[in-house]
């Protein structure tokens, strides 16, 4: 990975972010150039240990503008992408879902094009390598027993999910038809520093400190398998260095949790570190609320080929990384 030029989109979000510190760390004579549109959740401060960096830079690009894809390919000549830039958050999708076609599918199709075209004209096309992050949501929901592998077929429930299977499937269609280096990545749920208040574990903490009602989805019985954002970004790593060309890697944690259990755990862990809960500890602010339209029960990842191919495992101990995470937010939050 050393001397090589790597373009990181959505380098200002939540993996993304935590995936240009891990390259910025692991390989010094990498250059890296952060492409971000700088929306809502974005927040370059995430950065601020590389931004004087020599080997690092930032661009602020709309992917979905094709002119300025086209611009800062052309200016930065990348040897790789790897690709996050996305509308991520399902209930925004249900709400608008027009932001999640354009940036998911449109701004997509603008990076490969963009791409193969220069690749093409540089005689790069067999060199350059192109990563594709994408959901475990495309698969649709599973029943209380099974996995999502590698040949689950497509089955996405909501507008967010429809939009990065559309994705996905361009990318494999510029495999299959072009012969364009690529590889795609399936990721169950993340955590960890860097997310958007919006997401559960976040909302979750940001209101049990504040001790107001902790929304939870239904029953809070729908089940999720949840990675550590440094695990991942390890995979990611793994994936662009060995994965094999047109393939896809599923990439999950081994550790599935409902929503209720995980959110007891995380009040527990509250009480445990903070303390100065409502009497009987930060679980009493849990309120139920309506459930949201279309929402899957169960998503959990069968993790064996890339663990098998490519020797990744999810080492982290899901407790000790969950209470970095919670001092991260606490700190965050406290301020």
């Amino acid at each position: 990975m050393n001397n090589k030029r790597i373009l990181v989109t959505g380098g200002a979000g939540f993996i993304g972010s935590n995936l240009v510190l891990h390259l910025m760390k692991s390989y010094p004579g990498c250059e890296i150039c952060n492409l971000d549109k700088l929306t809502y959740a974005s927040d370059l401060t995430f950065l601020a240990d590389v931004q004087s960096q020599k080997n690092y830079s930032f661009v602020q690009v709309d992917i979905v503008n094709r002119e300025a894809v086209r611009n800062i390919i052309r200016d930065f000549r990348p040897d790789g992408v790897f690709h996050l830039a996305a509308e991520s958050h399902v209930d925004n999708s249900i709400s608008g879902p027009e932001p999640f076609i354009m940036s998911n599918v449109v701004g997509t199709f603008n990076l490969l094009e963009e791409l193969r075209l220069w690749w093409t004209e540089e005689n790069l096309f067999d060199k350059g390598r192109f990563l594709h992050v994408s959901t475990d949501e495309v698969y649709g929901s599973l029943g209380a027993t099974g996995f999502f592998t590698e040949e689950t077929p497509y089955a996405p429930n909501s507008p967010y999910s429809a939009s990065k299977a559309s994705s996905d499937m361009l990318v494999r269609a510029y495999h299959h038809t072009y012969g364009m280096n690529v590889v795609t990545t399936n990721c169950s749920n993340n955590y960890g520093p860097h997310q958007h208040d919006e997401k559960l574990i976040p909302t979750v903490i940001r209101t049990a400190l504040a001790q107001k009602p902790i929304p939870i989805y239904g029953k809070g019985d729908n089940i999720r398998d949840w990675l550590f954002v440094g695990d991942h970004c390890k995979a990611l790593d793994d994936v662009f260095q060995k994965g094999r060309s047109g393939e896809t890697y599923n990439i999950g944690g081994h550790n599935e949790w409902t929503n209720i259990d995980l959110v007891r755990k995380i009040c527990s862990l509250l009480d445990e570190m903070v303390g100065e809960g409502p009497e009987g500890g930060y679980a009493q602010l849990i309120t139920f609320v309506k459930d949201r339209p279309g929402h899957d029960m169960r998503y959990a990842i069968d993790p064996t080929k890339i663990e098998t191919e490519l020797g990744w495992r999810n080492t982290q101990s899901f407790e000790d990384e969950m209470k970095k995470t919670l001092a991260w937010y606490i700190a965050r939050y406290q301020k």
